[in-house]
């Protein structure tokens, strides 16, 4: 099961970083700000379902291979990135949310786990 979701996870992660590497040269600060959210959303999303800092490597891995692919300039001169500020700020961006997340995620209790009380020293119980 767990397999399947990593495998999930890396192809949403090809989906994010073709969506977002489109949606980043549409209009500057918003399309930017609107991929990456989507590729954080995904990355963190990833770490909280399946508890593992690979829950977040792995859609990060299939969103870099896809942006990387797409920097490739063609034989005929068409590229998906321009040479632009905005093309910069979503790669090295996007980098930056993989790292985060992934050193973030959580891994051992659940999100929003209240402690348990320690009894005290001395009660009975």
């Amino acid at each position: 099961m767990r397999m399947a979701a990593y495998g999930g996870l890396g192809v949403l992660g090809l989906l994010v970083g073709v969506a977002g590497s489109l949606v980043q040269g549409g209009s500057f600060p918003l399309g930017l700000v609107l991929g990456l959210a989507g590729a954080g959303g995904l990355f963190w999303g990833g770490a909280l379902a399946l508890r593992s800092r690979m829950g977040a490597a792995i859609p990060a891995g299939g969103w870099a291979v896809a942006v990387l692919l797409l920097t490739i300039t063609r034989p005929e001169g068409d590229f998906v990135f321009a040479a632009d500020a905005g093309s910069y700020l979503f790669l090295l961006g996007g980098m930056a949310i993989a790292v985060v997340c992934a050193t973030l995620a959580p891994s051992e209790r659940p999100l929003f786990a209240v402690p348990e009380p320690r009894p005290r020293p001395g009660a009975r119980s």
